[in-house]
């Protein structure tokens, strides 16, 4: 995996809206996967205030989200690069 790709993948794992299930779609990578990737390339102190954030935060999850249908989408999400599903 190229430190592009991987930078990536953090900065979905950060975002509050992005699914654990959206990361694995996009990029193949389960929500341990994540988290493993998520521990070996951040400071210590970073995952575990990530790890605190995460746990048990409902957006994360696609079934334990609160709305069936429709997403957000950030005002942004068409200038961030290497996002493979929004060119489609």
């Amino acid at each position: 995996m190229d430190s592009t790709t991987t930078d990536r993948i953090i900065e979905m794992a950060w975002e509050d809206r992005t699914t654990f299930e959206a990361i694995e779609f996009q990029f193949g990578l389960k929500e341990q996967e994540v988290i493993n990737l998520m521990r070996k390339e951040m400071k210590l102190k970073s995952f575990k205030m990530w790890r605190k954030r995460v746990q048990g935060r409902n957006t994360k999850h696609e079934k334990l989200r609160t709305f069936a249908e429709g997403r957000f989408k950030c005002t942004r999400q068409r200038s961030i690069s290497n996002n493979s599903i929004a060119k489609r």
